[in-house]
């Protein structure tokens, strides 16, 4: 990764910061998705700076990564960021530093946490009814976790689903696949 865009998100008095999470990286996913390469994935990769702060799991910055400027130039992040410009600033794409601190993988994060769902797929593996699958998870108790997230809209179903983010240090970089939400199982992203 050797070029990276910041967008800043700002919150106030009315919008508080999680809303304006959930509206930015639904348009960042779409864009991403809009602009997949070949094998369905993401040439494009993301990285939270402000990971783990204290005002706010997430920190109020989203770093796009980018192996050339040309990609980064293709997103057009500014236009689908467009309608939420105030309460998105965008930087200029710019060259990642030599020397960064260290190298994070980002990754998706799934629980088990639907039971509905859950017996649904009990039902169809077991040819049971969902009477019966449900039966077999009464007392169950969601998983909690303590990961930042961002509520998210899956557009193909038009279902409501929590997108656990998990940070990850690495040693050494590590290249790999980035998916459409920009995140990786293993390859890392420059820390700085």
């Amino acid at each position: 990764m050797n070029y990276y865009q910041d967008i800043t998100l700002i919150s106030n008095a009315e919008i508080n910061l999680g809303y304006i999470w959930q509206k930015a990286f639904q348009q960042v996913h779409i864009a991403l998705a809009d602009g997949k390469n070949a094998n369905g994935n993401s040439d494009i990769a993301i990285s939270f700076p402000g990971y783990g702060g204290k005002s706010f799991p997430l920190g109020n910055k989203l770093r796009l990564l980018a192996s050339t400027r040309e990609q980064l130039q293709q997103l057009y992040i500014d236009k689908w960021l467009n309608r939420l410009s105030d309460y998105c600033h965008c930087t200029s794409i710019k060259e990642v530093p030599e020397e960064v601190s260290a190298f994070m993988c980002f990754k998706r994060v799934q629980f088990d946490t639907n039971v509905e769902r859950l017996a649904r797929r009990r039902a169809k593996r077991k040819g049971e009814s969902l009477e019966q699958a449900m039966q077999h998870f009464t007392g169950f108790k969601d998983q909690e976790s303590k990961l930042p997230y961002i509520n998210m809209i899956s557009l193909s179903k038009n279902k409501r689903f929590r997108l656990f983010i998990e940070k990850k240090e690495g040693i050494e970089e590590k290249t790999g696949e980035f998916n459409c939400y920009g995140l990786s199982k293993t390859a890392t992203v420059p820390w700085f």
